[in-house]
């Protein structure tokens, strides 16, 4: 039995000794090797979308503890006084906390927004019978505001009207650094804006992995925040965002704001 002839050759790696075999059918991708070069290629395709993935769980994951971590953990009483304050509604503690700064005297005007169309005027100074004179008369009422995006367009119409260079802004500890992307977006760095976080008793964020409800909605605001933070870096004026009109809750509506129509009443 004869032997076949032994040659030295090159590959890509590098000088090898090869049996000189004669040559066999082609197979798949015309590689006599079965194949494995492709196999070779989806490999690392593979590899790299599995490194590429636990990198942006990690990074979701560590942006989700320092989304938790910088969250207000007490009230602070603002340093110096606003033009107007801001009160964002979904939380009740929210409306008596700015009536509080505006009887206090920290803004001159205080803009509700975000008002469910069945309160009235009447009801909110029911709940707060002490201060019924100064929603009276320094409380705007805003019916139009869909959303957060809605809340920042409102405030940028309410203090532009009433010239307006500074606002305090009231909302909830784990709803403020959403509404500031979306306030600095819609205010162009036009005004200033100081935050107001509330802090409910029955929140603790220090411990928020011990309560599942607390979780999911530090989690549920985290994504909406790098959603509102993507959104800003591509569009111009919110009034006009596509994205803010898909937002829109229940029924189909041409803005996240209605147009001027009526009066903040």
């Amino acid at each position: 039995m004869t032997r076949a002839p032994v040659s030295l050759a090159t590959d890509a790696i590098g000088w090898v000794w090869n049996e000189q075999v004669p040559a066999s059918p082609a197979k798949g991708t015309g590689h006599g090797s079965g194949g494995k070069p492709g196999r070779t290629s989806r490999g690392l395709v593979y590899y790299c979308g599995a490194a590429v993935a636990g990198l942006s769980i990690f990074a979701f994951i560590a942006g989700f503890l320092a989304f938790a971590g910088h969250l207000a953990r007490q009230e602070r009483t603002p340093e110096g006084r606003t033009d107007g304050i801001v009160a964002l509604t979904g939380g009740a503690q929210r409306i008596g906390d700015a009536i509080d700064l505006l009887a206090a005297g920290y803004g001159r005007r205080l803009l509700i927004t975000g008002v469910n169309e069945r309160t009235s005027r009447e009801e909110i100074a029911r709940l707060n019978p002490t201060q019924r004179q100064l929603i009276d008369c320094c409380v705007d009422l805003d019916y139009r505001a869909r959303n957060t995006i809605g809340n920042a367009i409102e405030t940028r119409r309410w203090m532009r009207a009433h010239h307006f260079s500074t606002v305090a802004v009231v909302t909830s500890n784990y709803h403020m650094p959403r509404t500031l992307i979306e306030l600095d977006h819609a205010l162009q760095d036009s005004e200033r804006i100081v935050p107001h976080p509330v802090v409910t008793g029955g929140f603790n964020v220090d411990t928020w992995w011990h309560n599942p409800c607390a979780a999911k909605l530090i989690a549920s605001e985290y994504v909406k925040f790098l959603v509102s933070w993507v959104r800003t870096r591509f569009e111009d004026d919110p009034e006009r965002s596509r994205a803010a009109i898909l937002i829109g809750r229940r029924k189909p509506i041409k803005m996240v704001a209605e147009p001027m129509l009526r009066r903040l009443d």
